[in-house]
């Protein structure tokens, strides 16, 4: 039996904490069925192993910009989880700025009406800024999915989260990526 492919998911990783445990939520992603192309920001790559994340996914990992003449090397975006998006990043997603290619790409799928799933995860503080609820509401209304209820922030300190501080919601996160495929036809990995 062929191996039911649900389509390409741009993990797109902001420069957080979490995007350290990155690779067994693409692992988990891989193993559902998605052909999965990992996008950091600048700031994302610090945390990232490159190198292991294109060997697990078959994709090199992006950060910048291509240059006009050069080919696209990943396949196009049938889906997007941003995953940990920044106060930065949620912030510009909502303004429609486009300064990073995690940004750009990001917008260009909102524009397409792509299935988004966006997963917040600010300190305390940033949690609670006006901006952060006013983008956050936004983004929902144009139909992003946003993974975070007011609960899910990060600590304010940065070792609270080992001492049970609260925690970037992978599990949920790998929960919704079914939700993203489901309008998506199924088709046959070939």
């Amino acid at each position: 039996m062929a191996r039911v492919e649900l389509g390409v998911l741009y993990v797109l990783v902001c420069g957080g904490q979490p995007a350290r445990e990155i690779e067994p939520f693409v692992e988990r992603a891989l193993a559902a069925g998605w052909d999965v192309c990992v996008v950091a920001t600048p700031a994302g790559m610090k945390f990232l192993d490159a190198a292991r994340l294109a060997e697990l996914t078959g994709h090199p990992v992006r950060s910048e910009y291509k240059r006009p003449e050069e080919p696209d090397v990943l396949p196009p975006a049938d889906a997007f989880v941003v995953a940990p998006a920044t106060f930065n990043t949620v912030n510009k997603l909502a303004a429609g700025i486009s300064d990073t290619l995690v940004l750009g790409l990001v917008n260009e799928g909102l524009g397409a009406g792509k299935p988004i799933l966006l997963a917040p995860f600010p300190n305390r503080e940033l949690a609670r800024h006006p901006a952060f609820a006013a983008s956050l509401t936004a983004l929902r209304s144009w139909g992003v999915r946003v993974l975070f209820d007011g609960e899910d922030f990060a600590p304010a300190q940065p070792d609270a989260a080992s001492a049970g501080g609260p925690r970037f919601p992978w599990d949920a996160l790998t929960a919704r990526l079914s939700h993203l495929a489901a309008g998506f036809p199924v088709r046959p990995a070939g």
